[in-house]
């Protein structure tokens, strides 16, 4: 096996022990990415216990190890019932989803994930999928490319940034990490560079991989497949993705609106078991800077 680092999982024992796992109980980890966590949840298994790992990254999923109590599932998370169904998996003890980019992911110029090295504007986790940044950079609308930096990057500079690249295009593609840079950054602020950088990234990302949308059909999925009493553990790293989590284990739907019952009760189909995120101290930032924006979550079937 590769010795290079792939991923270091932020919040691994909060996350684990989040799980409240049961030496015989059938587990999930939606996102196998290096492993980390899906090692952890081995070594708190029984014979008689199993834990199912998705990945949709062909990388990751050539790094699995083997064991009888272990299933590597080579798929996108957002087809969890789907897969469990086909292994005869009615309900599952817990499930863990870490929502962060592997390092893999970011160091590997290759891959385009990072605005710190130079390469193509790729982007995909699953590199069979046909849809890349490059292709939304140079073929979609400004508007639909101002939508974008927008709704998933946050950026008030959306609509600037969206019409500099309709209109570098058209003279040279936009394509890799360099070219974007040189047409993005008389819109970006000195001091908010990195930030406003790593948000055109992420909103890129977002939409080439269709994240929201997994995440939503997943957290769906994963209510209806937990056991009462089941964990729900899920790591987010930004505010988009944690404001859907967030909703759903509080209120069971993804707008953040309480619908009740007669008595008053909040009709979800979870209970929260922090009301609060766990996040990392400082000692886990300083050994991992990466860990400084995750955020666990943690709710309970009902």
């Amino acid at each position: 096996m590769n010795k290079e680092v792939y991923h270091i999982p932020a919040l691994l024992p909060q996350t684990i022990d989040a799980l409240n796992i049961k030496p015989s109980g059938i587990y999930v980890d939606a996102t196998f990415g290096g492993g980390g966590h899906s090692r952890a949840i081995m070594e708190r298994l029984d014979s008689n216990g199993h834990l199912y790992s998705f990945d949709q990254d062909e990388d990751a999923v050539n790094r699995a190890f083997s064991d009888p109590r272990f299933t590597m599932v080579y798929g996108n998370f957002r087809f969890l019932s789907n897969f469990l169904r086909y292994y005869n998996i009615d309900s599952v003890d817990g499930i863990l989803g870490d929502l962060g980019v592997s390092f893999h992911h970011f160091d590997d110029s290759s891959r385009g994930f990072s605005f710190r090295t130079e390469g193509k504007l790729d982007m995909r986790m699953n590199r069979h999928a046909a849809l890349t940044a490059s292709t939304i950079l140079n073929e979609y609308s400004g508007e639909h490319l101002a939508d974008i930096f927008y709704l998933y990057g946050e950026l008030s500079a959306a609509r600037k940034i969206a019409s500099a690249i309709v209109s570098a295009r058209q003279k040279t593609p936009v394509d890799t990490t360099d070219r974007l840079l040189e047409v993005c950054r008389p819109f970006i602020s000195p001091k908010k560079g990195k930030k406003d950088m790593a948000c055109i990234f992420q909103a890129l990302r977002i939409e080439v991989n269709g994240e929201l949308d997994a995440l939503r059909s997943f957290l769906e999925q994963a209510t209806d497949v937990l056991k009462p009493g089941g964990r729900l553990a899920i790591l987010t790293y930004h505010s988009l993705e944690d404001r859907l989590v967030k909703n759903f284990m509080r209120y069971g739907n993804f707008t953040g609106n309480a619908e009740k019952d007669f008595f008053g009760r909040i009709n979800a189909p979870l209970k929260q078991v922090n009301s609060k995120p766990v996040i990392p101290d400082e000692d886990e930032i300083a050994s991992n800077p990466r860990s400084r924006s995750a955020k666990l979550r943690i709710a309970e079937k009902l």
